[in-house]
């Protein structure tokens, strides 16, 4: 287990970091008479490639969660994610990535008038962005070694329910391999 410390908490652009990993609060005012169409949206988001529960080929790919929140009789919208890296990375991974579905969220809120480069979405973000009081992380590693351990852990599962690797299971190596399998 991993131990963060104050000096792992630190701020370069707005919101907190911690480790390798930032978060992210966007506040934003929807447009009168748009709580339907921004509803709407955010269900065509989630039933997007990428972007479904338990579907993890998100396209941003730093990112470790995300989510939407319509509050106060939709009249409020708030986005708030964790990524890894700088805030500019992702500002620049977010911005070259197709962002019609995005797009078709943020045409609902006030002071969105397209985002038709890096500099537009840096400015509406950083309009919208308030940095979060507090925040904290359950788990170390970046989104890349969280699935590599993932895809390890699947690879070494299908090895211990092969009955052919019985005999290889038996190598006392492995007994600390096999003792964290069992606490699993």
């Amino acid at each position: 287990m991993t131990t963060m410390t104050a000096t792992d908490v630190q701020s370069a652009r707005p919101g907190l970091r911690v480790g390798t990993t930032s978060e992210f609060t966007l506040f934003f005012r929807v447009r009168p008479g748009h709580g339907e169409a921004i509803r709407q949206a955010l269900q065509d988001l989630q039933n997007s490639d990428g972007y479904r529960p338990g579907d993890y080929r998100i396209p941003i790919a730093v990112i470790h969660e995300a989510r939407f929140a319509l509050f106060d009789d939709d009249t409020r919208l708030l986005f708030a994610t964790s990524f890894d890296g700088s805030w500019d990375a992702y500002m620049l991974d977010f911005a070259s990535k197709p962002l019609q579905l995005f797009a078709a969220i943020f045409e609902h809120v006030e002071g969105y008038e397209g985002l038709p480069d890096l500099a537009a979405v840096k400015n509406f973000i950083l309009d919208a962005q308030v940095t979060a009081a507090a925040y904290a992380r359950n788990y170390p590693g970046t989104v890349k070694q969280l699935r590599k351990a993932t895809a390890l852990e699947e690879a070494f599962q299908r090895v211990l329910d092969d009955p052919g690797a019985e005999g290889a299971l038996q190598n006392p190596v492995l007994q600390p391999l096999l003792d964290q399998a069992a606490d699993a």
